[in-house]
């Protein structure tokens, strides 16, 4: 519930602060002394546009402020989701429009955003007007109110859980036949890709030795001629290195009887002797063993070519790249041949899925059903007092062709006011002042069942007077038992029966017109309810008739 709403620089408001009460409180006032004002002003912490003709002083900041009491709303997770502190009796919810023409919102103090204010707004007060009254011919909020009075939350909340498993699964299935379906139209390439790959028989690090190969068959006979010119130098008999090395070594073991130092110098020289001699071995055979070989060289060319053409064909620069693309057209078509099993696999989870979702879509269907007929008689004993003597109501429950996420049905409200006359729905047929009572006898009735929060009634009463006055402010009475109930009204009978009773006014200076809103006394609430009976002139037998209404309505 609201506790307290403060309103600076605000349109005709200089400055207000007033404090708000539970159970049903009441703002009278003469047409035009401001009650949309303070309505637009609270409208701004509830998340509403605003622009720069809010301001009073076009230099200084608009401000509106207002307290709650939000122990009733179990309001945890908006906090912790929006990661705001979060106390669970108090909140306080600011909004702040610069002369800049910028807008801050404020929630215990903490920045917010206008959608975040709005969802917390929008939890805390109702403004119920003319304008809401369009929500009756939403069928969504029709089958809302059977759904609350049935208490369907639990099954509900349940059903949507499954279904939306349900749509994730169809969903999966329509993207997994549309792949294969892609992949259908694809697939003898595929085929012919690999096939071309796989004939190639790909060797990692196979182009590498194919061209090293290559380099020795095209240039063998220079190769050939060199590794022999080498192993002449090394082995020749009267000038080879090996000779003349042989020669040292000799001469040095000579050496060692006289000067042992030479034998650290023979041994040495000795390993150079056999390496150099394995060395020149190992070049001879080379050069006997290498010879020209123009069919290997053409078969290799041939080779080549044939790994320079894929990897062309496939925008790749090695065989490497060749055999990873194999792999991937081994898994592509791998999964084509696996998709029908997936897709078999899929639609008989979907089945299950739906059975699931069409088992609790009944268990809805059946508790609205039920509800149906117990709320339209209900509704029908509210609101016949209203000066509706000869209302028809009946819900009506239409089968969808599919499924969605609200269930197998839609909700019609059908509505007749006069006898003898069809039921149909109520958009069509019912005026707006019918409309208004409808959705306060329905606002009446889900008020018993649920936490809901501050309601603020905006004329609704307009067009109505006397008895049917008396009983819509009966409603509101009953209302006020189960949440904070604020009526705007201009019926005498419907003020006198708010426990707590405002009075909204203008007063003039010599420069500006304000706009105030005051707490009334006793004494005060006698005047103005008798003003409200008699006019401008207050009469005594105004007053008396004031006294009798208040009295007749004390609790």
């Amino acid at each position: 519930m609201i506790k307290k709403l403060i309103v600076r620089n605000y349109a005709l408001i200089d400055s207000l602060e007033i404090t708000f009460n539970s159970g049903l409180s009441v703002i009278t006032g003469e047409t035009g002394a401001g009650k949309s004002i303070i309505l637009g002003a609270l409208a701004l912490i509830l998340g509403q546009r605003a622009d720069l003709k809010v301001f009073r002083d076009s230099a200084a900041k608009s401000v509106v402020e207002g307290f709650f009491d939000i122990s009733a709303y179990g309001l945890f997770s908006f906090f912790d989701r929006n990661d705001l502190e979060y106390d669970p009796v108090n909140c306080i919810m600011r909004r702040e429009i610069l002369p800049s023409g910028k807008s801050r919102a404020f929630i215990n103090d903490t920045p917010v955003s206008l959608t975040q204010l709005k969802e917390l707004g929008d939890a805390l007060i109702d403004i119920h007007s003319q304008h809401q009254n369009l929500l009756l011919a939403d069928t969504r909020f029709q089958l809302n109110v059977i759904d609350v009075l049935a208490g369907n939350g639990k099954i509900l909340a349940q059903y949507q859980a499954e279904y939306n498993s349900y749509r994730k699964l169809v969903h999966r299935l329509e993207k997994l036949k549309e792949e294969n379906s892609d992949s259908k139209r694809e697939e003898d390439y595929l085929r012919f890709q690999l096939s071309q790959l796989t004939e190639a028989s790909l060797r990692c690090g196979e182009q590498e030795e194919l061209e090293e190969e290559q380099q020795q068959l095209t240039h063998a006979s220079d190769i050939k001629s060199e590794l022999y010119v080498v192993h002449e130098l090394l082995s020749n008999d009267e000038s080879g290195a090996l000779m003349s090395i042989k020669s040292a070594l000799t001469r040095l073991q000579s050496l060692v009887r006289i000067y042992p130092a030479a034998s650290e110098l023979s041994e040495r020289l000795n390993s150079d002797y056999i390496d150099i001699k394995d060395l020149a071995s190992t070049v001879g055979e080379w050069e006997e063993g290498l010879s020209a070989d123009p069919e290997r060289l053409n078969w290799i060319e041939n080779r080549l070519d044939l790994l320079y053409t894929l990897q062309q064909k496939h925008r790749v620069h090695s065989v490497d790249e060749l055999l990873s693309i194999q792999g991937d057209l081994n898994d592509k078509l791998g999964k084509i041949d696996s998709f029908e099993t997936e897709i078999k696999n899929l639609e008989q989870d979907i089945r299950k899925q739906y059975e699931v979702v069409k088992l609790l879509a009944d268990q809805l269907t059946e508790s609205r059903k039920k509800e149906a007929d117990h709320f339209a008689g209900l509704l029908i004993r509210k609101v016949k007092p209203l000066g509706m003597p000869n209302l028809g109501f009946e819900v009506e429950l239409l089968r969808k062709t599919v499924l969605d996420e609200m269930g197998q049905e839609q909700v019609r409200f059908l509505f007749s006011a006069n006898k003898n006359q069809p039921l149909l729905p109520v958009s069509d047929v019912a005026s707006g002042g019918e409309i208004s009572r409808l959705m306060l006898c329905i606002k009446a009735l889900v008020a018993n069942t649920m936490a809901l929060p501050t309601i603020i009634f905006d004329e609704v009463d307009t067009g109505v007077s006397g008895e049917i006055a008396d009983k819509m402010g009966d409603i509101m009475c009953d209302m006020s038992r189960y949440m904070q109930v604020i009526s705007i009204t201009h019926l005498p009978q419907v003020a006198s029966k708010g426990k707590t009773h405002y009075r909204v006014y203008k007063s003039d200076t010599e420069e500006v017109t304000n706009t105030h809103l005051v707490l009334l006394s006793q004494t005060e609430r006698e005047e103005e309810i008798a003003r409200m009976l008699s006019g401008a002139s207050i009469t005594e037998a105004a007053l008396i008739n004031a006294r009798t209404l208040l009295n007749a309505n004390k609790n």
